[in-house]
């Protein structure tokens, strides 16, 4: 049984390293990576990111480097933090985004997510990412 168990588990992470490929897109949309994106509003030592804070934000980093679209949605997540082994949970922003699967794509992601990091002094701004298809026009 113990064999089996390490024949599965090696399975399952060859599947997790296996590249990913869209799958073949319906006539009227187009191969693209979807980028979702956690911005935690919990700021040590002071109080939240407020909305006119977040406005601000998405305003001046966000809209600039993605002018192609995006959606904002809110939520809470939570997160355990490695120095106190701790469980926190938070307010947070989620920005879901479909855009080419580019160089030029990543780069304006990682902009993002580093501006928010400085600004706000945020370990991390955490993402998921997938391909799809989409149509948008």
């Amino acid at each position: 049984m113990r064999g089996a168990a390490a024949v599965l588990g090696c399975l399952l992470l060859i599947g997790c390293a296996a590249p990913r490929v869209a799958p073949p897109c319906v006539a009227g949309s187009v191969p693209m990576r979807v980028f979702e994106l956690y911005f935690g509003r919990s700021i040590a030592g002071r109080s939240d990111v407020t909305d006119t804070e977040w406005d601000r934000f998405r305003d001046e980093v966000i809209t600039v480097n993605l002018p192609l679209g995006y959606t904002v949605l809110d939520g809470h997540g939570a997160w355990l933090d490695p120095k106190t082994h701790t469980t926190i949970g938070e307010r947070t922003k989620i920005m879901v985004l479909a855009i080419p699967d580019t160089a030029a794509s990543a780069e304006a992601i990682e902009r993002v997510r580093s501006a928010y990091e400085r600004r706000f002094k945020q370990t991390s701004v955490g993402m998921t990412t997938y391909l799809a298809c989409g149509a948008f026009d």
